[in-house]
């Protein structure tokens, strides 16, 4: 599904579930973390994938575990890349955001 179907589905009101997701984010660092599991969950990374920082214009790392499911998505450059909307709704790691 491409962005624009799925941008139609969400006006449309098809019923979709939006799960929280937890971010932290380091304003210092301007790097950001977004966590794919459960608030509680203990998973660890198993395995990084760097994708190709020329065509994402970033650092990005996509973070598995032991079963190949997507843990997590490191960003790095995150201000320029996420919204800004999710990086003040982030716990924060730097002390400015304490």
């Amino acid at each position: 599904m491409d962005q624009d179907s799925f941008a139609g589905e969400l006006q449309q009101g098809s019923p979709l579930a939006v799960a929280d997701v937890r971010v932290k984010y380091d304003k210092t660092a301007d790097a950001a973390y977004v966590y794919l599991t459960e608030p509680q969950a203990r998973v660890k990374s198993a395995r990084m994938y760097p994708c190709d920082p020329v065509d994402a214009d970033a650092m990005i790392n996509l973070d598995f575990d032991e079963q190949g499911r997507l843990i997590g998505i490191e960003v790095l450059a995150a201000s320029s890349k996420l919204p800004e909307y999710l990086l003040q709704s982030a716990e924060r790691l730097d002390t400015e955001g304490s």
